[in-house]
Order: C-alpha cells, then structure tokens, then sequence
C-alpha cells in the first residue's frame, strides 16, 4: 500500500517549552532546531525526517499515571544501553523515577519536569 504521510514528530504540550526541550535533548543529544517563545524543536539536525517538540499550553496539566480512572493516552520510549547507568542522568536533568515500575529489569518508568511519563527501555 503506498503511504498517504510520513510521521514526522510528536509534540508535547507543557507551560515551558524552553525548558522541556532543554531536558530531552540532554537525553537524547539532539540539538534546538526551532525555537519560540510558544514552540521548541529538538532534531539531528533542522533537515531530519522527524522533530521532537514541545508547544506552549498555559493550562497543562500532567497526566497522571498509573491512574485506573483514566489513561497517559500515550508516552515516549527512549531506548538506552544500560538502565542503570542511564537512571541517574535522567534525575539529574530533573526526570523523576515513579513509583510503580511495571517491569523495572527491562525497562524504568519516569516524569519528565513536565509530569508526561516516558520510558527508558532495554
């Protein structure tokens, strides 16, 4: 089947987009490649296929997970080498590790400062 579209990036909705993009890209080495007051961008490089971004929501509010009233409807899987050594980075930058950790040899559940869950996976 050919394709309609290409997935070109997610974007996270949060009050500091400036500081969300400084946190991912802290993890996952990409650099700023577009940046606004409302709207940050981290990529390989301004050219590549696909942008992580952040928009400015006055009013977000995290999800909250786990949750059996309601969903995270969706979270970001970082892949890493080793758990362990990758752990501390993230709280360093300002992840938080949660509680409740599903499979925690072969992956780590965390909050990044904006309270959207993400995984660190094997």
């Amino acid at each position: 089947m050919e394709a309609l579209a290409r997935l070109s990036g997610v974007a996270l909705e949060c009050r500091d987009p400036r500081a969300l993009a400084r946190f991912y890209a802290r993890l996952t080495g990409w650099r700023l490649v577009y940046e606004s007051d409302d709207w940050c961008s981290l990529g390989e490089d301004e050219a590549s296929a696909f942008h992580l971004s952040f928009q400015r929501a006055p009013g977000h509010r995290p999800p909250v997970w786990p949750d059996p009233a309601s969903s995270m409807q969706f979270h970001l899987h970082l892949r890493v080498a080793d758990l362990d050594a990758a752990e501390p980075v993230v709280l360093a930058a300002g992840g938080k590790k949660t509680a409740y950790q599903p499979n925690p040899a072969g992956s780590r559940v965390f909050l990044d400062p904006a309270g959207h869950p993400f995984c660190l996976v094997r």
